[in-house]
């Protein structure tokens, strides 16, 4: 065979550098798709749907821990955006908490783990109601200690904080100071973190610092780069208008 016709068939056969072979780039995990589908889904919201279910699927093939903790975020996702009754609400709280509680028996350093576990066990018991549920309190109080032992800067764990300091009655250990502290530290990590600055003007709100409140609900609504750009849209954004509507008249 001639060389320059050896050549090109070399050429046809070895991939151009840097470009990936079709094979690999069907190799794509599970986890990866569903984070994928879940980035975009202000979107189209039923990727919320499709997320979980590729994942439900993938569980019954093996039960990984990156697995178990993706899927607890999708169903507390799935829960806040797309149930449409308590009962399913919480179904999907249920489901994502005894995801998290699972990955948290299987890998007890995986912060993220921790994390969907006590955001899923807190969103039930507030779903459920906050004094029919306070016997979850030193659970979630417990999964946030170590949270914060494992990463001091979790974002996340700031935002749980601050809320279960907002939503316990005080006499059962709520604080507003303590809530705002935890929604200023986060802030103070990811200034884009948007849900910590709507949470933050509902402590203000609640301590009639209206003037407060609105500056932080004006900088969610003005936002430009938010952290969660699906987040921002579908929950935060509305949110912190119908928050500023609601003080407009207020001193």
């Amino acid at each position: 065979m001639p060389a320059r016709l050896l050549l090109l068939v070399l050429l046809l056969l070895v991939p151009a550098a840097g470009l990936p072979a079709p094979a690999a780039a069907q190799a794509q995990t599970p986890v990866a798709a569903a984070r994928a589908l879940v980035a975009r889904y202000h979107d189209d919201p039923t990727a919320i749907d499709r997320a979980r279910d590729l994942l439900e699927a993938a569980l019954k093939r093996d039960s990984q821990v990156e697995t178990l903790v993706m899927l607890s975020y999708v169903h507390f996702l799935w829960a806040d955006v797309r149930a449409t009754t308590t009962e399913d609400k919480l179904a999907a709280y249920g489901r994502g908490r005894e995801l998290g509680e699972r990955a948290v028996e299987l890998a007890p350093k995986n912060h993220d783990a921790h994390l969907w576990y006590a955001i899923n066990t807190g969103r039930w018991g507030q779903t459920k109601g906050v004094m029919r549920s306070l016997f979850l309190l030193p659970t979630v109080r417990r999964e946030l200690d170590t949270m914060f032992e494992l990463n001091p800067r979790s974002v996340r764990a700031h935002s749980l904080a601050g809320n279960v300091s907002l939503e316990v009655p005080g006499l059962f250990g709520g604080d507003k100071e303590k809530a705002e502290e935890h929604f200023k530290k986060g802030l103070a990590i990811d200034p884009k973190f948007t849900v910590l600055r709507v949470d933050l003007a509902r402590v203000y709100i609640a301590t009639d610092r209206y003037d407060e409140a609105r500056r932080e609900l004006r900088r969610v609504i003005d936002e430009a780069a938010p952290t969660n750009v699906a987040d921002w849209t579908v929950k935060d954004l509305p949110r912190a208008r119908k928050l500023l509507e609601s003080i407009k008249d207020k001193k």
